[in-house]
């Protein structure tokens, strides 16, 4: 998988690389789910090192199957990459319409604008990939008690679109935003 996607630097942030991920991110992406928040909103947690490989086993079996992209989000440090961030497209499919995005942010780089431009970068790279595929439209959806979330949506270039109904496992109404193909 050699998909890499930048997203660029701001006058108070660095730029971002998007790519899939790897093997040696286990550590990173449990440091990440230590955070009560991200455990808060996630229905898949990643607690052990099994969980961990699991989490990257389904990323590049989603990838081979052309339907299910999972980005590492990393910005730069002195001493390398840092994971900042996670943007998945899930739900592709030949002649399908739609697809969903979904995202999470690390602790330290909440309020820094990192998520809405790792979810813009995931949103351009799909329309361009999928057009000819059919993709015209994507969904962001998160539960109604997750105001960051609007915010995040709002700012990607998501358009509010309406309150769906509580459905397992999530226990509250959500927001369905979209983005429609330019």
């Amino acid at each position: 998988m050699s998909i890499v996607l930048r997203a660029a630097a701001t006058p108070s942030a660095p730029g971002l690389l998007l790519r899939p991920w790897r093997a040696g991110d286990v550590e990173a992406l449990l440091a990440a789910y230590q955070d009560p928040v991200l455990r808060r909103w996630t229905r898949n947690p990643v607690n052990t090192l099994a969980d961990a490989r699991a989490f990257l086993r389904r990323s590049r079996q989603g990838w081979a199957a052309d339907r299910r992209f999972s980005f590492a989000v990393l910005e730069p440090t002195p001493d390398g990459e840092r994971l900042v961030a996670h943007v998945l497209l899930k739900e592709v499919a030949p002649g399908r319409p739609y697809a969903e995005v979904g995202y999470w942010t690390a602790a330290p780089a909440r309020g820094r604008g990192v998520a809405p431009r790792a979810v813009g970068a995931v949103s351009d790279w799909a329309f361009a990939r999928f057009a000819a595929t059919g993709l015209t439209r994507l969904e962001l959806l998160h539960q109604v008690d997750n105001p960051a979330s609007c915010r995040v949506a709002e700012k990607s270039g998501y358009v509010f679109q309406e309150v769906l109904p509580a459905r397992p496992p999530f226990p509250r109404d959500g927001h369905r935003h979209v983005r429609s193909r330019p």
